[in-house]
């Protein structure tokens, strides 16, 4: 099926797309914060431009959403892949996955730990907060 839009307007559309400071990272910010860790946000310098890294901690923390990054769980709501046009999205959403695999191990080479939070995991806010103060601590 071919797209409806023109490429310039699809360009456009994607690029109203925001990939920093959305609910689902607003919500681990603050709980690590709570925690009593201070984080620094989106360095460039490391693979995957982890969405908190804690310096001190060697530690690093992804905040994924389900449908952008295929999330692999069976049971998640959010990360099917659409009806129409399985041909673009299907590899698209693969290479999202093997990059995210790809900057964990690189991440994990350099001597930082990764961890991966799901937007669907933020459902069962005590659940995360005891992952991270798990992770981190």
């Amino acid at each position: 099926m071919a797209d409806n839009l023109s490429p310039e307007d699809r360009s456009r559309c994607m690029s109203r797309i925001r990939s920093q400071g959305m609910k689902p990272e607003m919500a681990v910010r603050s709980m690590v914060h709570s925690l009593g860790y201070r984080f620094r946000l989106h360095r460039r310098d490391l693979p995957g431009s982890p969405d908190l890294t804690l310096p001190r901690r060697q530690a690093v923390i992804f905040v994924n959403g389900c449908f952008w990054h295929w999330h692999p769980d069976p049971s998640c709501p959010i990360a099917g892949l659409p009806k129409s046009n399985l041909e673009y999205w299907e590899p698209k959403l693969k290479r999202t996955r093997d990059r995210d695999k790809e900057h964990t191990v690189a991440l994990q080479t350099k001597g930082w730990r990764a961890l991966t939070v799901w937007e669907c995991e933020l459902r069962d806010l005590p659940a995360v907060m005891n992952r991270i103060r798990a992770f981190l601590g």
